[in-house]
């Protein structure tokens, strides 16, 4: 397949990704299976007028093959006038994806997430911009009223108590984006800052943050500022949101509290008719790439023998026919992606755009690796059956 993304536009991707997955969440990542439930914890104190809080969430180590929580935290507002939007997990039909977070004049879609201080799930009820001022909603919010004197009282019913951190799938949260909140997420957006950035990075760096070492509960769930990890106004959390069962595979911690060797991570992972043989054996499956020039071209498979009948010639030519199908459909994807990238390198989109850009082309190579699957799948099933042999003489006794 031809390549179609040209080497500066590569660079730039290669670049953001791996500045994502090393500060930021896991972009571009998928799990096989989902993040812990939110634990109980209550909310430090607001430290100054500015600040606007950001909830914690699960977020993925691969490095572990283990998830690990990201502290809530209060941070300075990068912007008058701008709002959080917090990350998310979500089912995506083979995995879970992880959307990240951003800055941006509305609130946008975060998976429908009950985070609880003002984030039930759909827009921000903690506080609103009036100017230049921010005002805090007392009432969901943690605030001292001598230090900030910006603030309202505004009662917020909350009809989804529950804990569950991710959309879709298994148990998890049904919930849609609104027109608006797709509007918003088309708006023009701010990545996390500098000081959130290295706050993940320092959650992550911290074993006792790791779920299988807290199994949901973590020692330092908020802190009243970024990397406030040590001192006072920490809040440890006061239980975890429901049991935590992670998969066997997951690394687990050793009895003296250190970690034991990483076990490959659940990443990228997909469902697959994998035989018997392999799943004892434990055979890796493997990852699913981000776009669709990655995936490998179909060819049609080699028949055993000539066809012996109309019925496996018209088979054959199916089968044929199905692989150049296939083979289009993954040039078409590819080329549209690789206009995405054109265009987003032309407007000068910023990290959180790529990224968004980023987590919709993985779906969108995904859906259709599966989609060619089921494919293949229906027309195997189609296949005439084998002409018998003529039985064998059984071989003569010995007298």
């Amino acid at each position: 397949m031809r390549k179609f993304m040209s080497s500066r536009s590569l660079w730039l991707v290669l670049i953001l990704l791996s500045i994502s997955a090393a500060s930021f969440g896991q972009v571009a990542i998928s799990v096989s299976f989902g993040p812990p439930a939110l634990p109980v914890y209550t909310q430090p104190l607001c430290p100054e007028p500015g600040y606007i809080w950001v909830p914690g969430y699960w977020a993925w180590d691969p490095d572990f093959g283990d998830y690990y929580w990201v502290p809530g935290t209060w941070i300075l507002a990068p912007q008058v006038g701008y709002l959080w939007t917090p990350p998310w997990w979500g089912w995506s039909g083979v995995a879970f994806i992880f959307h990240p977070g951003f800055w941006g004049p509305t609130v946008g879609f975060y998976g429908g997430i009950n985070y609880g201080w003002g984030y039930f799930g759909h827009g921000y009820e903690g506080g609103r911009w009036n100017g230049n001022q921010f005002y805090y909603n007392r009432t969901v919010n943690n605030i001292n009223v001598t230090n900030v004197r910006n603030y309202y009282n505004v009662t917020v019913v909350n009809n989804n108590p529950t804990r569950v951190s991710y959309n879709g799938g298994q148990g998890g949260i049904v919930a849609n984006p609104t027109a608006a909140e797709q509007a918003a997420d088309r708006e023009r957006h701010i990545a996390p800052v500098a000081a959130q950035t290295q706050h993940v990075d320092e959650a992550r760096a911290n074993p006792q943050l790791r779920a299988n070492v807290n199994h949901g509960r973590p020692p330092i769930a908020a802190t009243p500022k970024p990397t406030a990890f040590s001192g006072g106004g920490i809040e440890r959390a006061s239980a975890a949101g429901a049991p935590y069962h992670p998969p066997a595979k997951a690394a687990a911690p050793e009895a003296n509290g250190k970690q034991s060797a990483p076990r490959p991570p659940a990443e990228t992972e997909r469902p697959t008719n994998e035989s018997a043989a392999n799943r004892q054996n434990n055979v890796p499956r493997p990852p699913t790439p981000i776009h669709a020039q990655n995936l490998p071209a179909h060819s049609n498979p080699a028949p055993s023998r000539p066809p012996s009948s109309d019925a496996e010639r018209q088979y054959q030519q199916r089968q044929q026919q199905l692989a150049a199908q296939q083979n289009e459909e993954h040039e078409r994807l590819a080329q549209q992606q690789a206009q995405d990238h054109q265009r987003m390198e032309q407007q000068k989109a910023s990290n959180a755009q790529m990224q968004e850009m980023e987590r919709q082309h993985q779906q969108q190579t995904m859906q259709l690796q599966q989609q060619h699957e089921q494919q293949e799948r229906q027309l195997s099933r189609q296949a005439p059956p084998a002409p018998h042999e003529a039985p064998r003489a059984a071989p003569s006794e010995r007298h």
